[in-house]
């Protein structure tokens, strides 16, 4: 084996490791949804079950933070990049000197933590809201304004970083030219640069929604009356999740490929398209261009037709499936597998108390037939095992306690005399 050819195994080898190691969890997360059990898991597997797509929508929860998360997403992407943009074109025209330390102000937000943005953000807008002698209920206090303005604050900063490489490939003797053939700089802006900037407001626009959408750090201080789709999510995980989590994490991963494969499939389109203009002539250049094979050589259009059949398939099938009967024979056989543990446990108990039973007979029989312990110590058996017990009936007591009638003391104590209180004054007798 060749050096090349050792590096492109290595490399794919790479390519394989990195792409499992990124999209792995996701795939087992979207195939949790499949499952029946009622908490996430791939393995084992028991029936496969569309149910928690209904469990989904039949929660108000989630579809009240769905929707909350999308109407802040639209806010934060409106302020963010108009924010941006207005940061961008400040950048390009702002004295060169002053440039580094307006890039560093504009980029802060980025760095800092979203927890102080979202404590700073209430608390700022809260001090505003006093002052101006508003209520609690005041549009200043409204869980939606606090959380598009705080999200904004950080989002607006890589919304300018995108919209900021965009404009330095610009050439500003564009606007120059419109505004020397009498266009007002308002028209110059709205018809000649904003053309050219709008493929880069809209990647920024895509991007500060996803970011908004996916925000926690600083809208767990915000939301108030409006919690997301994140605040839901981090609250039911306290909880305990169900696979309608796992049914919502696939329908995303299923959106989020589709809209890719549209993209792509459109710009190798465009590319197909740019490509037949080079060798038309002028009649067909005056009319439509016919591209040969505009599905079948775009590999992104074929993924996107099997992706939507297999979606049509699936969804028809949901429709029809029952998986009722599937789940009644796995909770039948997991009920007799429990009765045969429980079965196996008791007769494990009962063998050991048959054997605990045996142990002490036969503990109990050795300690009838051991020899009674002699009295070495010299405390008059004070501190025999068996002196209680044995004390009264030991020989010759009776006699003794005639013998000591008369004196009406009975050695009936078992600590054979040592508690008598004679027994110091007769010691010397």
């Amino acid at each position: 084996m060749t050096t090349d050819k050792i590096i492109r195994v290595s490399i794919w080898i790479y390519l394989g490791i990195f792409f499992a190691y990124l999209l792995g969890p996701l795939i087992i997360m979207s195939a949790t949804a499949f499952n029946s059990p009622s908490f996430p898991r791939m393995t084992p597997w028991e029936c496969l079950t569309f149910n928690w797509f209904g469990e989904l929508f039949r929660d108000e929860r989630i579809l009240n933070g769905i929707w909350n998360s999308i109407l802040v997403g639209f806010g934060t992407v409106i302020l963010s990049v108009s924010m941006g943009l207005a940061g961008a074109l400040m950048l390009t025209q702002i004295w060169p000197k002053l440039r580094a330390t307006y890039y560093t102000i504009i980029i802060a937000p980025i760095l800092i933590p979203g927890v102080v943005l979202g404590i700073s953000t209430l608390v700022f807008w809260d001090r505003i809201n006093r002052m101006l002698g508003l209520g609690a209920d005041s549009v200043l206090s409204n869980g939606l304004f606090l959380t598009i303005i705080g999200q904004s604050t950080f989002i607006a900063s890589y919304c300018m970083l995108v919209l900021v490489a965009r404009l330095q490939r610009y050439d500003i003797a564009l606007t120059e030219a419109a505004l020397d053939l009498g266009a007002t700089h308002a028209q110059a802006f709205r018809k000649v640069l904003m053309p050219f900037m709008m493929p880069a407001i809209l990647s920024a626009a895509v991007l500060a929604f996803l970011a908004s959408f996916e925000n926690y750090n600083t809208t767990t201080f915000t939301f108030g009356e409006y919690p997301t789709l994140t605040i839901e999510l981090a609250q039911k995980v306290r909880y305990g999740i169900t696979p309608a989590i796992s049914a919502l994490a696939f329908m995303i991963v299923a959106l989020t490929v589709f809209f890719a494969l549209i993209n792509e499939a459109n710009i190798k389109r465009k590319k197909m398209i740019a490509e037949a203009r080079k060798d038309a002539t002028v009649g067909e250049l005056a009319g439509k261009i016919e591209v040969p094979g505009l599905i079948s050589r775009n590999p992104a259009a074929i993924a996107l037709i099997v992706l939507v059949i297999g979606v049509a398939t699936v969804t028809a099938s949901a429709m029809t499936y029952s998986p009722d009967q599937c789940i009644a024979d796995v909770q039948e056989q997991k009920r007799l597998e429990t009765e045969k543990r429980i079965q196996e446990l008791r007769d494990r108990r009962a063998k050991e108390a048959a054997e605990k039973a045996a142990a002490e007979g036969a503990e109990g029989g050795a300690t009838q037939t051991a020899p009674k312990p002699s009295n070495n110590s010299g405390f008059g058996g004070v501190f025999a095992p068996n002196t209680l017990q044995n004390e009264g009936t030991d020989d010759g007591a009776s006699d003794e306690g005639a013998d000591d009638g008369a004196a009406g003391s009975s050695n009936n104590s078992g600590f054979g005399n040592v508690f008598d209180p004679n027994a110091l004054g007769n010691d010397n007798n």
